[in-house]
């Protein structure tokens, strides 16, 4: 089961130009079961996401990407935007206690809203490694880093017009059937990084990797269930 993990939407980020409905539609063209709408410090479709998903046969969850004075984090599993100015610690305990969970946003992209190495002293459930507005070299780094600090790794497009939707997603092991679901599989790990290759979708770090010289020397394995070092 495949799911965009970021996606921004003109109904609720005031940089994007994509209606939700639009990417809806673009997303089961691409053969995806879902996205999850993450607009900036937003969560204005969250009241609609029952409705759309079942006007559309797909799972829709809304969360939102939330700039910390770290850098970007996406959230999912909360109910209110939690008041700033927020660390990254301090988001990523908010979002615990909530019951919800907390992932780092294209870690090393190049425009003073990723936290770089921060993200491996903060308790995360995820790193989104590979981000459809992220330089290829910067989303290898985000992928090294969170491999060797055990961290499960997810991608999503950050599409914020309709042509990027699924240009990198998330592959769940199991079928989810909501929010819940959801949840727990961010907590488990059970998934990976996928890329859209123009017919199907691919392992994330194998294409980029192929389609970019092996501008890595080294991969790190996919194990079929991520271990995340701070679960319980």
């Amino acid at each position: 089961m495949r799911l965009d993990m970021h996606v921004h939407t003109k109904e609720g980020s005031f940089d994007s130009e994509l209606p939700v409905e639009q990417a809806l539609r673009k997303a089961r063209e691409r053969g995806l079961a879902g996205l999850c709408v993450t607009d900036h410090e937003s969560l204005a479709l969250r009241t609609e996401a029952k409705r759309l998903s079942e006007r559309f046969g797909l799972l829709v969850l809304v969360g939102m990407e939330y700039l910390t004075t770290d850098g970007d984090m996406l959230v999912f599993g909360l109910d209110s935007v939690p008041q700033g100015p927020l660390s990254a610690l301090e988001l990523a305990a908010h979002a615990a206690s909530q019951g919800g969970v907390s992932v780092a946003a294209h870690p090393f992209r190049n425009n003073g809203r990723g936290m770089g190495a921060l993200f491996s002293h903060i308790p995360l459930h995820a790193v989104e490694s590979f981000n459809g507005s992220t330089l290829p070299k910067h989303n290898l780094q985000a992928e090294a880093l969170a491999a060797e600090c055990c961290l499960p790794r997810l991608g999503g497009s950050d599409a914020h017009l309709v042509e990027r939707i699924g240009l990198f997603a998330t592959e769940f092991r199991n079928t989810l059937r909501n929010e819940r679901d959801f949840l727990e599989a961010l907590r488990n790990g059970t998934f990976r990084p996928v890329a859209w290759n123009g017919r199907d979708y691919v392992d994330a770090l194998s294409f980029v990797l192929a389609q970019n010289g092996g501008i890595r020397e080294k991969q790190p394995l996919f194990p079929e269930i991520q271990h995340n070092r701070f679960s319980a």
